[in-house]
């Protein structure tokens, strides 16, 4: 067995967001891979900004592993009605899991706030993602023209009390 590390065991930690982090969080959103081509007009003037932040429970993955210090993905919670509202894993971190280890951060932050389901409206290529952390497909979100002109995913995640 080696010593060294393997990227999956040590993906990062998280931390509240603060309103500094905003401008990070906004080129995480606007420079994804997976809005790239067709989808690219879903992000182009997307901002993430100390506003959102300080309205809703949003939460960074710093790095670990050779990338530390660094922003590697966020997620945020709202509260009413219950969504995970945006989870974003950084181009070079996805495979790492971050994006698990942020979906089990929002699970125990939903817990705490009482929740015990929560909605997802998910970006097509994010579906197979969801589906392996354990949401539930629940339906489908029409497009809505010129900004999302094509139909995404909705789940749930069930969030058990303890």
């Amino acid at each position: 067995m080696s010593s060294r590390t393997s990227p999956m065991s040590r993906p990062g930690t998280i931390r509240r967001a603060v309103a500094r982090d905003a401008k990070r969080l906004t080129r995480l959103v606007q420079g994804s891979r997976a809005y790239e081509g067709k989808y690219a007009a879903a992000v182009a003037g997307y901002r993430v900004g100390p506003d959102y932040i300080e309205a809703h429970r949003v939460f960074v993955a710093v790095g670990a592993d050779g990338l530390e210090g660094r922003v590697l993905g966020f997620y945020s919670l709202v509260l009413v009605p219950p969504e995970l509202d945006l989870l974003f894993v950084a181009d070079e971190a996805q495979g790492r899991g971050v994006g698990r280890l942020l979906v089990a951060h929002m699970r125990s932050e939903a817990r705490a706030a009482g929740l015990d389901r929560l909605r997802v409206v998910s970006h097509l290529p994010a579906e197979g993602f969801y589906h392996r952390v354990g949401a539930v497909r629940t339906g489908t979100v029409f497009a809505t023209p010129p900004v999302v002109p094509w139909d995404r995913p909705e789940f749930e995640f069930r969030i058990p009390s303890q």
